[in-house]
């Protein structure tokens, strides 16, 4: 009674405070000043413990035990030493949880709910890499709003993503979580990403907090090995890793999040450099920074700290604000102060910006205000989240190869063979950081083929293999049923645990004796359809050599069967282009389209330039690629002015085939000398295009000196006077190219030149 009693007295002395500043109804927007004044009167009634507390952040049970909190855990509550919980959801739990913290500590401070919400809550959408191949900003800002709604409806304040993180080495495992390989494709994910989750403001009831992870430069993981170092020179952190994070800033994210990796000898979440000079100084941001789970626990064995007491104190000033599990701030901090190792004004600064964000929330007007069941039971898996899952889906599948024109096929195909361990799987559908999602209610591939083939199609099953084992046992009974079928869909590609955190892979092939089991299933002659799920780039040579027809899916989420079905049966016409290059084998990895050049460019003729001895230097399928139903032609690139100090960049694209299709036409440039080393290619914009057969568009970009600039000799940024080269077309590789100067002009600005002169082909 004692303990509950105090909570509400505590809650209404800091009521009695904040009256004169009230923000007005929970979540309503106030100004900063207003909200500032509201921490700065909690903050005066907290002792250090308390404050400590709230940098503190840990997991429940839920996803191991169901709703449970360890013991210790809610002893920290009760006593006010716990900011924020993760694997907490459901109204009902949380409601629980957030009575405890308001009704049994001295000061009743609210807590702060988090979970991975990474691709959806419990309507789960394509993996971020899955949606990345979209292009298409208003659908992955769609897919983030339904996660919000569903999530915000579970009693959820706040979301781990999105990961901004540019990955170019298709071995690391949480390449699936992220945009791909390209800082300007993935800067526009990032920041659609945010609003969705962020929708109409923080404090809206449908809306989470965003979190940017994994700050910064995770992605380059050497070797691409989970949680292994990273080294690069500020250049290229710069112009290739932080761009996406700083879009997701500049889109209003709420949060960051701290990565596992150092970066020039310092791990990020003992990094002043990244947190307060990069992060706070030059991009203004205002929200809190978290670390990853136990990292700032594990600078110990990164070897920069000796104890717990070091890395807490060189987190704190580096800029972290709370500590995710490890407990390290409780701990150490409060005798960190009272040492005067860390000074009261430095604690004070990351308890402001954390009760900052939940006074934004609303939760000191009303700590429930997110645990309504009736709106959770309103809100999750309704049907036109479903739907909208599906139409994500399709716009994600890229159609990788499609020899003689095999899809689509009829649906009313006489006998039709699914073969292959991924066909009947659930689970495999909606694919790693599934969240909240039950893989028993996803659509399989093989529910979605039966649903759509006519009454008279003869579907039948055959597994053939496992996903991972070398047993070929079942290769028989495959092999029986392709010798039956009129066409045979094959269904292969990675289990739903192989890719995501923790999984990373030395090999990129189709795992287990999955190849052997499509050369053997080929050798019966039937026309093949291969379909793969998978949540990185994989390396299949033989299948695109051999194989007529090639789907690439990923994890599409809970409606994967239906939008495969869509796509293969023709009721959708693909248009996904790659958003990561794939490899013609992992030895060419890491891979990307925009790499530079060397000094002994590759030369079929000269063993003495930059190529391999038993594979090409071209990848399998470039960044940027994806086949339609349709054909397109482009024409020549023209030039000209914009009117406003730029460049227009025209092309005419034609749809040469039979059906309409949707095209995404890409947009590159190539600085051809500058004073530091360029790439070859740089993706600068993009335009989808719906065409119907025999139609032809003209698309205009826009080329500005913004477009062109870089980190020149000196580090500062800008563009340079020289030579350029433009690119349009339907991939990285495949493309029309022109060639434009930008020259010095007075008084000391540059100016576009095209149309004569033009320069030499470097």
């Amino acid at each position: 009674m004692r303990s509950n009693f105090q909570g509400a007295l505590a809650l209404v002395i800091i009521s009695l405070l904040l009256v004169a500043s009230s923000c007005g109804e929970p979540g309503q927007s106030a100004s900063g000043d207003a909200i500032d004044s509201r921490v700065d009167s909690v903050l005066q009634l907290m002792n250090v413990e308390e404050k400590v507390g709230q940098l503190t952040l840990y997991t429940s049970d839920m996803s191991v035990t169901g709703p449970t909190i360890r013991p210790e855990y809610k002893e920290d509550i009760t006593k006010g030493r716990v900011g924020a919980l993760f694997n907490a959801f459901g109204a009902a739990y949380t409601r629980q949880l957030q009575e405890m913290a308001v009704n049994q500590t001295r000061l009743g401070i609210p807590l702060l709910f988090g979970y991975d919400v990474i691709h959806g809550h419990k309507t789960i959408f394509p993996v971020p890499l899955g949606e990345a191949a979209s292009w298409d900003m208003e659908a992955i800002e769609t897919s983030a709003r339904v996660a919000a709604e569903e999530a915000s409806a579970e009693g959820l304040h706040w979301t781990y993503a999105p990961m901004c993180d540019i990955a170019r080495d298709p071995r690391w495992g949480r390449v699936m979580e992220g945009a791909g390989e390209d800082p300007y494709l993935g800067s526009l994910i990032a920041a659609a990403r945010v609003r969705g989750f962020q929708g109409d403001g923080i404090g809206s009831l449908n809306s989470v907090l965003a979190c940017v992870k994994h700050f910064a430069a995770y992605g380059a993981a050497q070797a691409g090995r989970d949680y292994h170092m990273v080294d690069m020179s500020d250049r290229m952190l710069r112009e290739i890793y932080l761009p996406p994070y700083k879009a997701a800033i500049d889109a209003g994210a709420a949060t960051v999040m701290t990565s596992f990796n150092e970066l020039d000898g310092v791990p990020a979440s003992g990094s002043k450099y990244l947190m307060n000079d990069i992060l706070r100084k030059e991009w203004n941001f205002d929200g809190f920074v978290v670390s990853d789970y136990t990292s700032i626990q594990e600078m110990i064995p990164h070897g920069i700290v000796a104890d717990a007491a070091e890395a807490s104190v060189l987190s704190l000033k580096a800029g972290v604000d709370m500590d995710m599990q490890a407990g390290f701030y409780n701990a150490t901090l409060p005798q960190a102060v009272k040492g005067g190792l860390v000074s009261e004004e430095e604690l004070d600064a990351a308890v402001r910006r954390i009760l900052r964000i939940k006074f934004r929330l609303g939760l000191f007007d009303d700590p429930y205000r997110y645990c309504d069941e009736q709106r959770e039971k309103e809100t999750v898996m309704k049907p036109e989240f479903l739907e909208a899952s599906r139409d994500v889906a399709r716009k994600s599948i890229v159609l990788l190869k499609n020899a003689g024109s095999l899809l689509p096929l009829n649906k009313s195909v006489r006998r039709l063979g699914v073969i292959g361990p991924i066909g009947q799987s659930r689970q495999d559908m909606i694919g790693a950081w599934s969240a909240a999602g039950d893989g028993n209610k996803a659509v399989s591939l093989l529910e979605g083929i039966k649903a759509k083939v006519s009454k008279d199609t003869k579907v039948s099953y055959a597994k053939g293999c496992n996903v991972m084992d070398d047993s070929t046992k079942y290769f028989n009974e495959a092999i029986a049923l392709a010798r039956q079928s009129d066409v045979i869909i094959m269904t292969v590609g990675e289990g739903w645990w192989m890719s995501g955190e923790a999984a990373s892979r030395g090999t990129l092939g189709l795992p287990g004796v999955q190849q052997q089991l499509v050369e053997e299933i080929s050798k019966t002659g039937k026309p093949i359809v291969v379909v793969l799920s998978n949540g990185r780039p994989l390396s299949i040579p033989w299948i695109d050599a051999h194989i007529p027809a090639v789907v690439e899916t990923w994890y599409l989420g809970t409606q994967a069967g239906n939008a495969v079905a869509d796509v293969v049966f023709g009721d959708y016409n693909p248009s996904g282009k790659l958003p990561m290059t794939f490899p013609y084998s992992e030895g060419q990895v890491p891979i990307s389209y925009s790499m530079k050049n060397t000094g002994r460019p590759m030369n079929p003729s000269n063993k003495y330039t930059s190529k391999y001895l038993d594979i090409p230097n071209e990848p399998l399928y470039p960044f940027g690629f994806g086949l339609s139903y349709a054909t397109f032609e482009y024409g020549d690139i023209a030039l000209s002015s914009s009117g406003n100090q730029g460049m227009k960049v025209t092309c005419t694209i034609r749809n040469t085939g039979k059906v309409t299709g949707n095209e995404i036409a890409q947009l590159y440039v190539r600085d051809l000398v500058g004073s530091v080393t360029r790439p070859v290619k740089e993706l600068k914009g993009f335009q989808s295009v719906v065409l119907e057969p025999g139609a032809s568009k003209e698309v205009v970009f826009e080329l500005t000196s913004e477009d062109l600039s870089f980190f020149r000799r000196d580090m500062s940024f800008g563009p340079e006077a020289g030579e350029f080269k433009v690119f349009i077309g339907g991939n990285s590789r495949d493309v029309k190219e022109a060639s434009f100067r930008l020259e010095e002009s007075s008084p000391g600005g540059l100016e576009f030149r095209y149309g004569d002169s033009p320069p030499k082909d470097l």
